[in-house]
C-alpha cells in the first residue's frame, strides 16, 4: 500500500535498528504469548470427557455446559477482538498485550478452582476477555518489528506456533489429567503467563498509530454489540440444535442488523474505526472468508474428535493428545515454509491445494470406525495439518499487508474475528448436527430405562455410557448402541465439514491472486508509516 500523502518520509517507516537487531527474540516472546491462548483451548479439548464426569473426578458438566465452557470464551473473545485491536493501535500494543496476559492468567487461576459448571463458564469468559487483548496485539507487534519482505516468513513462524500449541496442549493436558485433578489444565497457564509478562517487559517494544485521529465510539459500540449478538445466536442455535426458534433468530438477526449498521456508519464517518472499503478488494475479502471457512470446518471436527478418541476408541486423554501430534507437527513443519511455495506458485494455487487437503482430511472421518488403525488416524491428522499450514500464513499475509502498518491492530483483529466467528459457527452448526443425529439414533435403544434416566442418557454419548456403566453387564448392549449412534452422527458431521471446506476451495480458487501479482508487488507499496523510534 502506498504511503498516504502528507506522511513522513520513507526512511521514517523503517524499523528502528535497535528493534530490528532483536526482532527474532521479540517474535519468540510473541509466540510464547500466543502459545498460552492456543494451549488453553487444545488442553480443554482433551479434558471434556474428564470435566463431564461426576465429582470428584470432574464437575458433572453436560454436553451443553461443555459447549458453553468453550463458547463463553469464544463469545467474549470474538466480541472484543476488534475493539482490542483498535485500542492497541491507539494506546500502544505492548500495554494492551501486558493487560491481556495478566487478565488471562488471573482467569486461568480462577477457572482451576471452579466448583461447578456455571463457575467454569464464567471464568472461561474472563479468560476470553484477556485473550481478546493478546491475539491481535501479537500479530500487530510482529508487523511493526519486521520489514515487509520478512513479514511472510515471520507470519509463517507465528502461525506455526499455533501448531506448537496444538501439539503441547493435548500432551500436557493428558499428563496433568493422569496425575492431578482436572483444574490443573487451567492452573498450568499461570506460570506461563508470568514468564510471558516478564519477557514482554524486557524485550517487546511499544508501538502505536502516530496519528490515530478521533475516536469512533459509535463504531466501537456497534461492533461489540453486533458481534456479541451474532455469536450468541450462533451458539444458542447449536445448543438447541434448532436455528428456527425465536431465542436463536432474534440475536442472530439482531446481530446482522447491528453489524449492517456498523458498516453503514463506518462508510459515512469522517473518522471510521476501520475502512470497510478494503472488503471491496476480492483478494482481501477472499482471504478473510478463507480463514472463517477453514475454522468453521475444523472447530466442529476438533470438538467431536475428542469424544471419538476417548468415548468410542477408549483412549486416555494423554493418548488422545499424542494422536493429534501429527496435525500439529505438520503445521510446525510447513507453516514457516509456506512463503517459499507461495513465491513459486502463488497464493491462489497454494491455498486451493491446502483447502482440498483440509476437505479430504475432514471427509476421511466419515470412513472411520471403532476399529480404524491408529496409523490411519495419524496420517489423516497430518493431512489436515498440512492443508492448514498452507492456508493460514498466506491468507494472514494477504490481510495484514493490505492495511497500513499503523493499522496493524485493526488488521489483526479482523483476521482473528472472522476466525473466531467461523469457529463458533462450526461448533454450533456441526455440534447441533452431531447432537441431533446421535439423539435420533440412540432414543430407540433407551426404552427399557426409567423416564428420568432415559432423558439424561440421550443427551450425549458420555451421558449414555455413564448410565450404561451403572447397569453393569446388562449395560453392554447399550454401550455398543451408543458407539454405533455416535459413529453415524460423526460421519454425517464430517461430510458437512468437508462440504464447507469445498466452498473454501471455490472461494480461494476464484479470488485470491495468482503467482504473478504476488511476485511483482512494487517496492513503493510499502506499509504506511510508523513511529521512528520504539518505546520500551
Amino acid at each position: 500500500m502506498s504511503t498516504p500523502s502528507g506522511g513522513p518520509p520513507a526512511a521514517a517507516s523503517r524499523v528502528p535498528e535497535a528493534v530490528h537487531r532483536r526482532r527474532w527474540a521479540i517474535l519468540g516472546v510473541l509466540m510464547f504469548s500466543l502459545l498460552i491462548v492456543v494451549l488453553d483451548n487444545s488442553i480443554l479439548n482433551v479434558a471434556v470427557k474428564t470435566i463431564a464426569a461426576p465429582a470428584p473426578e470432574g464437575i458433572g458438566a453436560t454436553q451443553s455446559q461443555l459447549e458453553w465452557a468453550i463458547n463463553s470464551y469464544t463469545l467474549v473473545f470474538a466480541g472484543l477482538l476488534f475493539t482490542a485491536g483498535l485500542l492497541g493501535d491507539r494506546i500502544g500494543r505492548k500495554k494492551v498485550l501486558l493487560f491481556g496476559i495478566a487478565v488471562f492468567g488471573a482467569g486461568s487461576a480462577l477457572a482451576a478452582m471452579s466448583g461447578s459448571p456455571a463457575e467454569l463458564i464464567g471464568y472461561r469468559a474472563l479468560m476470553g476477555f484477556g485473550a481478546a487483548f493478546v491475539m491481535p496485539a501479537t500479530l500487530a507487534v510482529l508487523m511493526n518489528v519486521f520489514e515487509r519482505d520478512e513479514q511472510p516468513k515471520a507470519i509463517g513462524i507465528w502461525a506455526g506456533s499455533v501448531g506448537l500449541g496444538i501439539a503441547i496442549g493435548p500432551i500436557t493436558g493428558g499428563l496433568l489429567l493422569e496425575h492431578f485433578w482436572w483444574g490443573s489444565i487451567f492452573l498450568v497457564n499461570v506460570p506461563v503467563a508470568a514468564v510471558a509478562l516478564v519477557a514482554m517487559v524486557l524485550l517487546v517494544p511499544d508501538s502505536r498509530d502516530p496519528r490515530p485521529g478521533r475516536l469512533d465510539p459509535v463504531g466501537v459500540l456497534l461492533s461489540i454489540v453486533g458481534l456479541v449478538l451474532l455469536v450468541y445466536g450462533i451458539i444458542r442455535g447449536g445448543e438447541l440444535a434448532d436455528f428456527t426458534k425465536v431465542s436463536v433468530l432474534a440475536p442472530l438477526l439482531g446481530g446482522v442488523a447491528v453489524l449492517a449498521g456498523f458498516v453503514w456508519h463506518e462508510k459515512r464517518s469522517s473518522h471510521p474505526a476501520i475502512d470497510v472499503t478494503y472488503f471491496k478488494k476480492p483478494a482481501f475479502a477472499a482471504a478473510v472468508a478463507a480463514i472463517a471457512l477453514v475454522f468453521f470446518a475444523l472447530m466442529g471436527v476438533t470438538f467431536f474428535s475428542a469424544f471419538y478418541l476417548q468415548s468410542v476408541r477408549g483412549y486416555t486423554a494423554l493418548q488422545s493428545g499424542l494422536l493429534i501430534v501429527p496435525l500439529a507437527a505438520a503445521q510446525m513443519i510447513f507453516a514457516p515454509r509456506a512463503r517459499l511455495v507461495v513465491d513459486r506458485f502463488g497464493a491462489r494455487a497454494v491455498c486451493t491445494v491446502g483447502m482440498v487437503l483440509v476437505a479430504a482430511g475432514l471427509a476421511a472421518f466419515a470412513l472411520f470406525t471403532a476399529g480404524t488403525p491408529v496409523w490411519v488416524l495419524c496420517v489423516d491428522y497430518f493431512v489436515l495439518g498440512t492443508g492448514m499450514a498452507h492456508i493460514m500464513p498466506p491468507v494472514t499475509v494477504a490481510i495484514m499487508q493490505a492495511l497500513p502498518r499503523e493499522k496493524a491492530g485493526s488488521g489483526s483483529a479482523i483476521n482473528n474475528t472472522f476466525r473466531q466467528v467461523g469457529g463458533a459457527l462450526g461448533v454450533a452448526v456441526l455440534g447441533s448436527v452431531l447432537s441431533a443425529s446421535y439423539r435420533g439414533d440412540i432414543e430407540s435403544h433407551l426404552g427399557a430405562l426409567p423416564a428420568g434416566a432415559r432423558d439424561a442418557a440421550g443427551e450425549s454419548i458420555e451421558a449414555t455410557l455413564t448410565v450404561a456403566g451403572k447397569l453393569g453387564p446388562a449395560g453392554a448392549p447399550l454401550v455398543e448402541s451408543a458407539h454405533d449412534a455416535f459413529l453415524h452422527a460423526m460421519h454425517l458431521t464430517a461430510l458437512g465439514s468437508a462440504a464447507v471446506a469445498l466452498i473454501g476451495v471455490a472461494v480461494v480458487a476464484l479470488f485470491l491472486p495468482g503467482r504473478t501479482p504476488a511476485a511483482k508487488a512494487p517496492q513503493e507499496d510499502r506499509p504506511a508509516t510508523r513511529e521512528p523510534a520504539a518505546r520500551g
